[in-house]
């Protein structure tokens, strides 16, 4: 699905991001996708984005359109003509945005579910909740601005792992065509990171035992990114 380049700002993006056992990931994943592996262990989580001033590119950012949106992803790679791709597979989008519901999937690429977000947030702190409307996903993040990631993380540094979500620019979300992806590429200014030292956690998805037995998912750490101006381009629609 293809779209006219979309800018906007990043107000506030925050990855809490879950290790996984790479078999276990591997059969939530279509075929085509294997996970992209760091130490052995798969990389997914949750995407909690605030967006503000979205509008056709070009255009005056007092028209722009704010917005509050969750995405479950996974790390991962694809074979794309004799060529390792890396990107993101989003099994399920949710958003507050009524206008985001309605034309996700149909005018921008990306299905999106309805839901309700209350957050609280300071220049250090952060308090979100998620609930979509269907009560089939929850999400709770809270968390301070840190130093460091936690020792028990899979990566060394901050700059580790920056580095490993940076090059995945292009996500493929799931459709209700179940043989077709929509993409989407994500294109930043700026790629700046701070870790969040996490007081609470909690996702319905990776906490459902039918898809990720015990220990086969654990929390590994968070990221937040605050002002960074950037830009939605369509990519090709993915078949798998």
């Amino acid at each position: 699905m293809k779209l006219p380049v979309i800018q906007g700002t990043i107000r506030r993006r925050v990855l809490a991001n879950f290790r996984v056992d790479a078999e276990v990931m591997q059969r939530q994943l279509p075929s085509r996708f294997k996970p992209k592996l760091h130490k052995g262990y798969a990389v997914a989580g949750i995407c909690l984005i605030r967006l503000e001033h979205v509008r056709p590119r070009s255009t005056p950012a007092l028209i722009g359109l704010a917005s509050e949106n969750a995405a479950h992803r996974v790390a991962v790679t694809f074979e794309d003509a004799d060529k390792v791709r890396e990107a993101v597979f989003i099994s399920r989008r949710d958003t507050n945005s009524h206008l985001n519901h309605l034309l996700g999937g149909r005018i921008f690429p990306g299905e999106h579910h309805q839901a309700s977000f209350s957050v609280i947030e300071t220049e250090s702190e952060i308090d979100l909740k998620m609930r979509s409307e269907d009560a089939r996903v929850i999400v709770e993040v809270t968390g301070t601005i840190a130093d460091d990631l936690p020792a028990s993380s899979i990566f060394s540094s901050l700059a580790e792992a920056s580095s490993f979500f940076e090059t995945g620019s292009t996500g493929y979300s799931v459709t209700h065509d179940p043989g077709r992806l929509d993409g989407l590429e994500l294109k930043t200014k700026q790629w700046t990171v701070q870790p969040l030292r996490i007081s609470n956690v909690y996702s319905s998805h990776f906490s459902d035992q039918t898809k990720f037995p015990t220990g086969a998912a654990e929390f590994d750490h968070a990221l937040i990114m605050r002002n960074i101006e950037h830009e939605w381009h369509g990519a090709d629609d993915l078949y798998v």
